[in-house]
């Protein structure tokens, strides 16, 4: 039987959240500059750049596992909240922020869930995937930690 796998991860970033969350939905030339370059190989954007609308491609290597992804995003909480769906899979990621110490600092998590595989392959998915990814998104996290800081 198949089941859902969640991935969460989350960092305190020392910027507004109006900062964090422009910095974000510029998939054009801010966001792709977070991106761990040996976990996301062939970033591009297919179409806008810029928040709701954008659609990305890219393949996605975490534990030693390589796939491609085509992500259509949305800002389902505008200031808030940005959706990003694979549109070949069940792959849906959100990075939901929220304001903190009077808005000087943002909390930041990016929140992915997918339908995982069955069998013996869905009991390694659901077993490794969860880590690996995390660590990217850790990686990611702290990228952007380091971007809105010295911007």
């Amino acid at each position: 039987m198949a089941r859902r796998i969640r991935v969460v991860a989350s960092r305190i970033v020392d910027a507004p959240i109006e900062a964090v969350y422009q910095f974000l939905r510029d998939y054009q030339v801010k966001h792709p500059s977070i991106l761990p370059s040996e976990s996301f190989i062939g970033y591009r954007v297919e179409e806008g750049g810029t928040g709701a609308g954008t659609v990305t491609s890219f393949r996605m290597r975490a534990g030693g596992r390589e796939r491609p992804y085509r992500l259509r995003v949305s800002e389902p909480e505008p200031g808030r909240v940005l959706r990003e769906q694979d549109m070949d899979s069940s792959l849906v990621t959100r990075f939901i922020l929220t304001a903190m110490d009077g808005n000087t600092r943002t909390n930041v998590s990016i929140i992915t869930q997918w339908q995982g595989g069955s069998g013996i392959g869905g009991f390694f998915e659901r077993t490794f995937a969860p880590r690996a990814t995390r660590g990217v998104y850790n990686r990611e996290l702290d990228r952007l930690a380091a971007a809105v800081k010295a911007r």
